[in-house]
Order: structure tokens, then C-alpha cells, then sequence
């Protein structure tokens, strides 16, 4: 019997931001349809809006014609919708089985866990899937795939479940490993399930899906058969925006200079062999979907990451960062993508916050810290960065998210560095702050620093870069001007690894 999901007139927002945008469609049970669009289209939003982490502000989804309101993703279990996300949702020291059946262990009258049946029902069903592990098996001594495969198995082992969704689940995956997840993905289909697929990745979505929803700037675009519709013309359907007058208004300084950093032939365990040079007074854009390897890079460079091979020059000399601390020493610092768990101290002031990374700078003798030279830095980065807060003595996790960004950006400023990375440094804030954002990276780059943005947004990465780098799979694939570059272009080597033009 055919089932059907359907979304109905679905709007959210958010401070500054319309993230979906009154969003139609259905889904037929025994189809993989995918969802496609840009970085910020909302494919994730629906899919949270779907497994009930958030609420629509406006509209409905439907399963069988039934109106539902998921207020948790409990709820959405218990009616059969299941969402694999990129970020594992299992134990890692419970066995293969206690993770399959979490909540859900077979027990006797009185309440006593039957292992051994628990394990018997966890082999069936890695039998059906045909993989080589077994029920008795601890999570965290599987690969990151069948990591996955767990958390799909304790799907599949609900009997109610209707609706399974996978957000990009191939990012971390070989090819042999992505091959086993679409074996399943098949079964899943030949059962008559509803199957949502998040991916950018074409070849993937020739392979294994059945149609594709296009999404653009929280909107639905349309829905094509797999086949229907070429890559380079979905990728225009993707496409379109203008730039806006933001990007115009920029003061960008057409004077670079002499290379500043010369990264070559750089490798970790996360990504194999890539080479690029930032010059003194330029804006180098990183582009690249999810999964490509950007903040991978990065890592490698400042020392986050071990590199295997490959050598650093700064200003023509060789350096080595064995830590972050190495690569700020020597006048490297990054703006990480995740404030709250890798940028701001939550239990800190904005002044502690600003300062963490001076307290050898403001220390007097016997390492004790000068308040003075703390206060007037302080107050210097409020002051410079329009940081609006009562008080340098503020707890930074009462900010909004925008001026706990000129907070982290403020402490590096204050160090002097040569390179300036910024790791998706508007993501999460709203309009106006980005607008400011901009300018200060053009007067960054003005005043001579080398910058390096990182941004899912190609508006913004095209917008405020002379040069963009392109990456694909871990790989660096392309470079395009400021002036050569189009949303097409960098669309299609993100995706495809080849230039429209």
C-alpha cells in the first residue's frame, strides 16, 4: 500500500532570516527523493522541521493525509520517521544490539534484560543488511560506516517505520562503503518505504535516487526525475541570486602583494596533497560543499590537525605548527567554525574572552596579569569592533551570537597576526552584523593581513574574495578569480569537480 508524506505550505524563521519559505511537495513511499540545493537553501531545516527539533511557524506535514506535530524526535520515532544525520546519534560503548535496541531491550516479567535474544534479533537484522559485524560488537571499535549502519538497522529494527531520511551520509565514507549504504538504501526502497536523501553530490544522485527537489533561498523550486534534467542545468535551477548592493558598497583595496604564505603539497589523515599561496593584502575564498574538506585543510595548517607530508612557508620562511598555539606564535590565527564549542569561553567576561590569548603579552613578572593592560585591551576591541555590551565584565554567552564573533575576532586582532582564517564567520548571525563583517574583512585585508574565508555562502565568498579556491573531496580543484567568478561555476567544481565554463 502506497504511503505518502507531504508538506504543506511549511515557513520558519529565524533572527534576520526566513529559513524556509511556504515549502510544497510530497514524497511516495517505494522512491528515494533527494533534496538539493545550496549550503542555507533549507533541506536540513525541513528535515529538523520533519523529526520534530523544530517547530514550522507556519503550514503542515502530512503522513497519509494526517495532519502531525512533532513537539521532539521521540515523537516522530514513535510515528514511524527516522533522520540519520551526519553527527552519529549512537553510543559508542554500548554493543551493536544494546544500540539497536536502546530503550527497547527484549526483558522478562520482571524486568530482567535477555541479552542472548537481544543479540539474536540484532543478527537477523545485520544478516538482512549483509554486513560483516556482529551483535556483540562495541560501536566505537566499528568504522565510521557501519557506525551508520547501526543507526540505521535501529531504525529499520522499528516496525512502524515509514519515513527514513539521510542528511549528506556519505561525507565521511569510501566508495566501497558508500556502495554498501545504497545496498540498503534499495532494500529500504524495495520495502516500500518513504527515503529522503540530503546530498550535493551528483553522481550519487544518478545512482541512487528516483527524483530530486530543488531548493533555493528557502524555497521550493521544483521536482525532476533523476535523468529528467542535466547536472549543469539543476545546478542553474539552483542558482540565480543578485548579490546585492552589500557586496558593492565594500571598500576593496585592488593592491595585493607579495606572497605571504605558501602552503605545499600539504597532507593529514583527512586530506592528501593540496598546495595554494595567500599574498599580503588579499581575500582568499575557500568554497566547497559540505564534506569537501575546507576546515580540514585549515586544521592541517594551523596544526590542529597532525600533517603527514607537505611543508608551510611564511614570508619565505619555513615554519612547522605542531599546535595552534605554534601556528599563533607565528602569526597564524583562525576564527573557528563553531563558536560556542571551539571560539568563546562561556564562563568568561567579553574582557577574559578578548584577552585569553595575551596573558603572556600582560603579564608582569612572575606571571602575574596585569589588569591594566587587560582593561585597555579590552576596551581597544569593543571599542574597534562596535561590540555592544554593557560592560567589558559581561559573561559572553549573554551576547548575541554577532558580538560574540567581534569578541573572538577582537582577541586575535589584538595578538597582530600576519594571517587572518575565518571559518564561516557570518554563519548564524543576522543581517546587519554580516553587513559589518564584510567591511571588516576588506579593511583587514586593506591594512595588509592575509585573510582566509571560509564560507558555505557564494555570495559572500564571491562577494569579498580576489581569488577562490575550490575543493572537492578532500582536493583542491580549482581556483577562479574575483572577477571570473560565478555561482555556476563554483556550483559545478564543488559538485561535479569540472568549470562550466
Amino acid at each position: 500500500m502506497e504511503s505518502v508524506l507531504e508538506f504543506k505550505n511549511i515557513s520558519k524563521y529565524f533572527p534576520g532570516v526566513v529559513a524556509l519559505d511556504d515549502i510544497s511537495f510530497q514524497a511516495h513511499s517505494g522512491e528515494v527523493l533527494a533534496f538539493l540545493g545550496e549550503n542555507g537553501a533549507g533541506k536540513s531545516t525541513l528535515l529538523k522541521i520533519l523529526n520534530g527539533d523544530y517547530q514550522p511557524d507556519r503550514g503542515d506535514y502530512l503522513i497519509d493525509g494526517v495532519p502531525k506535530h512533532f513537539r521532539s524526535p521521540h515523537e516522530a520515532i514513535e510515528e514511524g520517521i527516522s533522520v540519520i544525520y551526519q553527527e552519529r546519534q549512537i553510543l559508542m560503548e554500548l554493543t551493536v544490539a544494546e544500540n539497536i535496541y536502546l530503550g527497547r531491550m527484549p526483558a522478562n516479567k520482571l524486568g530482567v534484560i535477555n541479552k542472548r535474544l537481544a543479540n539474536k534479533m540484532a543478527q537477523k537484522i545485520i544478516n538482512d543488511f549483509g554486513l560483516p559485524i556482529t551483535p556483540q560488537t562495541k560501536v566505537k571499535d566499528l568504522s565510521i560506516a557501519y557506525q551508520q549502519m547501526v543507526e540505521i538497522m535501529k531504525a529499520y529494527s522499528r516496525e512502524n517505520l515509514k519515513v527514513i531520511c539521510f542528511d549528506e551520509p556519505t561525507a565521511s565514507l569510501s566508495d566501497a562503503e558508500i556502495e554498501c549504504l545504497f545496498t540498503i538504501i534499495r532494500k529500504l526502497k524495495s520495502e516500500n518505504k518513504i527515503i529522503i536523501y540530503v546530498s550535493h553530490r551528483m553522481e550519487e544522485l544518478r545512482k541512487i535516487t528516483d527524483k530530486t527537489v530543488v531548493f533555493k533561498d528557502g524555497r521550493y523550486v521544483c521536482t525532476v526525475s533523476t535523468g529528467e534534467v542535466s547536472d549543469k542545468e539543476l545546478i542553474r535551477l539552483m542558482v540565480g541570486r543578485d548579490l546585492g548592493d552589500v557586496y558593492k558598497s565594500l571598500d576593496r583595496d585592488k593592491t595585493i602583494g607579495d606572497v605571504l604564505l605558501d602552503v605545499r603539497n600539504v597532507s593529514s589523515d583527512y586530506v592528501k596533497g593540496n598546495s595554494f599561496q595567500l599574498r599580503r593584502g588579499e581575500v582568499l575564498g575557500f568554497s566547497g560543499l559540505v564534506g569537501a574538506g575546507r576546515t580540514e585543510l585549515i586544521r592541517a595548517v594551523i596544526g590542529a590537525d597532525s600533517m603527514r607530508s607537505g611543508e608551510i612557508y611564511l614570508e619565505g620562511k619555513k615554519i612547522v605548527n605542531r599546535s595552534p598555539k605554534d601556528a599563533m606564535d607565528n602569526g597564524i590565527v583562525l576564527v573557528p567554525e563553531d563558536r560556542k564549542m571551539q571560539g568563546i569561553l562561556a564562563n568568561l567576561s567579553v574582557k577574559g574572552n578578548i584577552n585569553i590569548s595575551m596573558l603572556d603579552q600582560n603579564a608582569k613578572k612572575f606571571g602575574i596579569v596585569d589588569k591594566n593592560k587587560e582593561d585597555a585591551v579590552a576596551e581597544k576591541g569593543i571599542s574597534e569592533f562596535r561590540i555592544k555590551t554593557p560592560s567589558a565584565d559581561k559573561k559572553i554567552i549573554e551576547l548575541s551570537g554577532g558580538n560574540q564573533q567581534k569578541c573572538i575576532v577582537a582577541r586575535w586582532i589584538a595578538t597582530n597576526p600576519k594571517v587572518l582564517i575565518l571559518d564561516e564567520p557570518t554563519k548564524g548571525i543576522d543581517v546587519g552584523a554580516k553587513s559589518e563583517f564584510y567591511h571588516m574583512i576588506c579593511a583587514f585585508a586593506k591594512q595588509g593581513l592575509g585573510v582566509i574565508l571560509i564560507s558555505s555562502e557564494m555570495p559572500e565568498v564571491m562577494g569579498l574574495s580576489d581569488r577562490i579556491i575550490v575543493m572537492k573531496s578532500l582536493k583542491i580543484v580549482g581556483e577562479i578569480s574575483h572577477d571570473e567568478a560565478t555561482e555556476d561555476r563554483l556550483l559545478s567544481m564543488g559538485m561535479i569537480g569540472e568549470d562550466t565554463e
